[in-house]
């Protein structure tokens, strides 16, 4: 494997400091990363450039097997290297279910030979994502996949005793449940969240308590079995409360929020233009704020990605056909740094922190979310936070063009991306791994 020698960046940000990967590992930080370095490294000049961990995405829908129209592993892992990810758990509502140990290696599979990002498979917490009856979770955590997370996410484990049960199962296994918090009562035929704008356009609405009560639910079970429970795409100020409650009660419950939420509202229903229409919903102005504060207090833990791509007759449609979900792998790390960096709330060690750190040891990923020193993996990204760019959807990697930011501008630019030692993305292209050598 070729060395690399990283010079000038700022590692989360700080002071400019040399890096030299070797191996597949920081080799040396600092002035020793040039004296170490032999004469055949290639030298990365990444001056004015941001050095972060490699990030890693907790909530990725990646559609193989059984939807390859709209993504496959390879098209979704080389967007998610595109948008500085080196880690990614492939969600389980693949058709056939990923609720069998023969699925989720097939995945893992095809992640490894794609070999863009590291890809763990998520298990479903059901038998086909029917809330029925537990899938094999032993069984997934056993396999080569190893599998530690489980959900039904698309589909919300509604009923209390199955959940019970999976958090009871889960905890011998060091794994988590995360839950889509959507009661489907609630739900029933919703198209948008359900407000002044819900009503204005008399479009039926999602209320704020269908995912708040099913977080008071879970994280009320997860105290009482002693498990982890993880909330997938938290969206609304209710849910931001129940979750610090719920952290200062000492209950072991973690959360994340999407870039959308973090972004986008409501307002933006008004179009009627399906790009926006997305689960759980774009909420108010007020829950944008409450979402933010959440992860800037540490009360939210990770930024999800939510990646869900669709074909275009799914979202070129009136409102009412239209499928729910939102590109987001390759514009999460612009999205984050817009509200959250360039706003002052969170700096960049924080975003390390969320997008790399705390998703890694949620999903029990190892050799991710790591310090940027010495012996470590050196699965990196280098971020350029002066770049502008305005976002097409033709020119993304991923196989759909569902995203809403098309034709916004938004801050920063993944420049390059090392998965242990090995680039695969270098000056915002992507490189595939016969170029790169290895």
């Amino acid at each position: 494997m070729t060395d690399h020698l990283v010079r000038g960046a700022r590692l989360l940000g700080g002071d400019p400091a040399d890096l030299l990967l070797r191996g597949g590992r920081i080799a040396a930080v600092g002035a020793d990363a040039s004296r170490a370095a032999g004469r055949d490294a290639v030298v990365v000049d990444a001056d004015g450039l941001v050095a972060l961990p490699g990030l890693v995405d907790l909530h990725t829908h990646l559609r193989e097997p059984g939807r390859e129209d709209t993504e496959t592993v390879a098209t979704g892992t080389r967007a998610a290297a595109l948008g500085g990810f080196t880690a990614v758990h492939a969600m389980a509502n693949t058709s056939p279910v990923a609720d069998t140990a023969g699925v989720v290696e097939q995945v893992w599979n095809l992640g490894r030979e794609a070999g863009w990002v590291d890809v763990h498979p998520v298990g479903a917490v059901s038998v086909g994502l029917e809330g029925k009856v537990l899938a094999e979770l032993g069984a997934m955590a056993q396999s080569a996949a190893r599998v530690r997370v489980f959900s039904d996410d698309g589909r919300c484990v509604a009923d209390p005793v199955l959940m019970r049960r999976a958090l009871e199962y889960v905890k011998g296994l060091d794994g988590v449940i995360a839950q889509h918090a959507q009661e489907p009562r609630l739900t029933e035929g919703a198209q948008m969240h359900e407000g002044a704008v819900s009503a204005e356009l008399g479009l039926a609405g999602w209320p704020a308590v269908a995912e708040e009560s099913i977080i008071a639910r879970d994280v009320l079970l997860a105290e009482h079995v002693g498990s982890r429970l993880h909330v997938l795409h938290l969206s609304t100020a209710g849910s931001v409360d129940i979750v610090r409650w719920a952290k200062a009660r000492g209950i072991a419950v973690t959360a994340e929020v999407t870039p959308h939420h973090l972004l986008l509202t409501d307002e933006l229903a008004r179009s009627y233009d399906p790009l926006f229409k997305v689960n759980p919903p774009l909420r108010t102005a007020e829950d944008v704020e409450a979402v933010r504060a959440g992860l800037a207090d540490g009360t939210i833990d990770t930024v999800g990605t939510d990646h869900a791509p669709h074909a275009a007759e799914d979202k070129d449609c009136e409102w009412a056909a239209g499928a729910f979900g939102m590109t987001g792998l390759e514009t999460a790390l612009s999205v984050v740094q817009e509200v959250m960096v360039d706003s002052g709330r969170l700096t960049w060690a924080d975003v390390a922190r969320v997008m790399s750190e705390a998703p890694a040891r949620i999903g029990r990923v190892t050799g991710h979310g790591r310090p940027l020193a010495v012996g470590e993996p050196a699965n990196l990204t280098l971020v350029d936070p002066a770049a502008r760019r305005v976002v097409d959807p033709a020119a993304q990697a991923t196989r759909s063009r569902n995203t809403p930011y098309a034709g916004r501008e938004l801050p920063g630019r993944v420049v390059a991306t090392f998965l242990r030692g090995r680039p695969t993305v270098v000056d915002g292209a992507p490189v595939a791994r016969e170029e790169a050598g290895a």
